[in-house]
């Protein structure tokens, strides 16, 4: 097994494939067409994985993280796709021709529509049901080094209260973007901790990968005289999930911007020049805290960053926001902390759950035509990746 560091780009299935008509996505999509856009095509990866695969290993890039999709494995209770599993091992093959080590997510927040209407996370074999599916998938895991059990289950437990809302028709909260919104749910928290568990132990027994769950960090600040709520709301957004990978082989920390937490909870983002188009405030530095507070409440599980990036229209500021994310990392590193890879979000510009205006890619693509156009982003990152991580914290490219 590889113990070279990774350096990488991430996709999902269904911001990337198109057409996963039988997910609680595409359903959502259709029942909420007001509030969000189609995926619809998405950007045909399901049919041109190849192309950003070649890119990314042309650009001298040693890793490629991306997800089989449930609902086109499992589309029926128990009834599994020989042709989807044969497609995704299709995609395995090609990364390792590529020399691109393929990091494989077996769930990217969507789910089987058949999965949702049984009762979804919440119900009682919830965890049973996730490890029969990736038992399965196990069987076409031949190579893979390593293997995320589910992305971001933090984010996965707040979302679906919105999509439990949108389903049964109750009104949702206007749309405000300096609304507070609630903490994830505890409860469904603990379900997909189970679930987890129960995963990483039928790949631990089906295949020799390194396997573990990534988190969205959130990089929380205390404001004076709110420590109490700050502790709360990291462990409900955070290290309620960090503690859940002690076991892990490694954990995966996502990490994009940073928030303040005052006594009512996290405080909205700011208007400002510099804000992301997800109208995120422009903070690389929360890198370092994510992967620094990750080391300290697993106990030094080895880290992964599994997803890092920024949306912006404007390639000179990502290449500027990476570098100052990565002379973080790099500090980290120097002080000890266990790292074993950067992966970049995203590869390709897709569909980011709901929405098609922010870019995060890498990669180009042309809607119409699906033409993929490398960024020089993904130039100077293949440089940087390259020459290998920092080993005095110095600011690459």
């Amino acid at each position: 097994m590889t113990r070279t560091f990774l350096w990488g780009a991430a996709t999902s299935a269904h911001q990337v494939e198109g057409n996963n008509v039988n997910s609680d996505w595409w359903q959502i999509e259709q029942v909420a067409s007001g509030i969000f856009e189609a995926s619809g095509d998405a950007i045909d990866s399901y049919h041109r994985y190849r192309e950003e695969m070649e890119l990314l290993a042309g650009a001298r890039v040693n890793t490629y993280r991306f997800s089989v999709e449930w609902a086109r494995i499992e589309p029926l209770p128990g009834r599994f796709s020989r042709a989807e599993l044969d497609h995704y091992r299709r995609m395995i093959d090609e990364a390792l021709r590529l020399g691109l080590t393929p990091m494989v997510t077996l769930h990217h927040f969507s789910h089987p529509q058949w999965f949702v209407d049984r009762g979804g996370w919440l119900a009682d074999d919830s965890a049973e049901i996730f490890a029969r599916y990736c038992d399965t998938v196990c069987e076409i895991l031949e190579g893979v080094d390593w293997v995320c059990t589910i992305n971001e289950p933090n984010v996965l437990a707040f979302i679906q209260y919105f999509h439990g809302l949108i389903r049964s028709g109750a009104p949702l909260p206007p749309r405000d973007e300096h609304a507070r919104p609630p903490l994830p749910d505890i409860e469904l928290g603990r379900r997909l901790v189970e679930a987890h568990h129960a995963a990483r132990e039928v790949v631990r027994r089906r295949t020799r990968a390194l396997v573990g769950w990534s988190v969205a960090g959130q990089a929380f600040t205390p404001t004076d005289g709110n420590e109490s709520t700050f502790a709360e709301v990291k462990y409900a957004w955070e290290d309620f999930y960090y503690l859940a990978a002690r076991g892990d082989d490694y954990v995966g920390v996502q990490s994009y911007t940073s928030q303040a937490v005052d006594a009512d909870g996290p405080v909205p983002h700011a208007d400002a020049p510099d804000n992301t188009l997800t109208g995120w405030a422009y903070r690389p530095d929360a890198l370092e805290i994510c992967v620094r507070n990750a080391a300290e409440v697993t106990c030094g599980v080895p880290i992964v960053v599994t997803e890092n990036g920024i949306a912006t229209a404007d390639d000179d500021v990502r290449i500027a926001y990476t570098k100052a994310a990565l002379a973080g990392l790099y500090t980290a590193m120097n002080d000890g902390i266990d790292v074993r890879g950067y992966i970049h979000w995203s590869a390709v510009d897709n569909f980011e759950w709901g929405h098609w205006r922010p870019t995060f890619g890498l990669i180009a693509v042309d809607r119409e035509t699906f033409e993929r156009t490398p960024k020089p982003s993904l130039h100077w990152f293949g440089a940087v990746a390259d020459r290998g991580p920092s080993s005095s914290g110095e600011r690459q490219g």
